[in-house]
């Protein structure tokens, strides 16, 4: 059995498709049909159901994929250590940004960065909080900067930023002269909050629930800025941390008022607990820390 072998299962199972595997790794279909087969026979058993319109794994199969995964987890993380020996002049270092959070935090981590490691190619990846995490368990990114809550276990977490979150309200809103609001007074109004898998929306729900209501949601957005528009256009209300309270944004911004509670999030940066961080890694880390307590 050959990891290239274990490599093709896990795309047939992840495309549930022979023809859109081959696709994804640049191989003629007939050629991964046959590899597959190969590795049936020298196993003994039947890893797929194929089905008119698409594959299934079988119980075997099923088996199979779990370790597999393992497996070439196991063998990616090993490459990637024995290159971190030499990354110090060379390599890749694969970075999950917050699209809008690391627009405030990077730019002068990666100044400062290059500087330091002018030979190592910085790839960006901006996603949600959510699916930044995915990535990360599964390898695809070295590190990390993602909001609270995290829940897998086999990510390390290191706290970078804590930041104050407000009450965002229109301008004209009856609240906007308050220097403070406690959010029971807003039980009843309309909610603007970003959508599923945003980090930052899951904090704002327990906000709400904190002070004992569910809010009444007549906007979702996949970008805070966008949402806070909306607020400064009067259709509802929002959170907002504070380094988006800072940054330049509509031409007639939301008024940002303190919550009484002074309620924070935390973002941090992660990285597998099993797969060791390079220098350049580390170092990338300790900077973003360093500009977090900056905000």
């Amino acid at each position: 059995m050959e990891l290239r072998q274990v490599r093709y299962v896990l795309a047939v199972a992840e495309e549930r498709s022979f023809s859109r595997a081959a696709n994804r790794l640049h191989l003629a279909q007939p050629s991964l049909s046959q590899q597959i087969a190969k590795l049936e026979k020298i196993l003994g058993v039947s890893l797929f159901h194929r089905l008119p319109q698409h594959v299934e794994l079988t119980d075997a199969g099923q088996r199979f994929v779990q370790v597999a995964q393992t497996l070439v987890d196991m063998s990616e993380g090993l490459e990637r250590e024995m290159r971190s020996y030499a990354v110090g002049e060379s390599g890749k270092l694969l970075v999950g940004s917050l699209p809008i959070t690391g627009a405030y935090v990077l730019p002068r981590v990666l100044t400062t960065f290059t500087k330091q490691f002018p030979g190592v190619e910085l790839q960006l990846m901006e996603d949600t909080s959510s699916h930044l995490e995915q990535l990360l368990v599964r390898g695809k990114i070295d590190v990390s900067l993602l909001t609270m809550p995290i829940s897998d276990p086999s990510l390390e977490i290191v706290p970078a930023i804590k930041e104050e979150i407000f009450l965002a309200v229109p301008p004209h809103h009856p609240l906007a002269d308050r220097d403070e609001v406690d959010l029971t007074e807003v039980a009843d109004q309309p909610f603007i909050l970003l959508k599923e898998g945003q980090g930052f929306r899951t904090v704002s729900l327990r906000l709400c629930e904190q002070a004992g209501f569910r809010p009444r949601i007549v906007f979702e957005s996949s970008n805070i800025q966008t949402a806070q528009s909306l607020v400064a256009a009067g259709m509802g209300l929002s959170f907002a941390p504070k380094m988006i309270t800072m940054a330049p944004g509509t031409v007639e911004p939301p008024v940002y008022i303190r919550i009484n509670s002074k309620p924070s999030r935390t973002l941090v940066v992660a990285y597998r607990k099993d797969r060791p961080l390079s220098r350049p890694a580390e170092t990338f880390v300790q900077l973003l820390i360093e500009q977090g307590g900056k905000i």
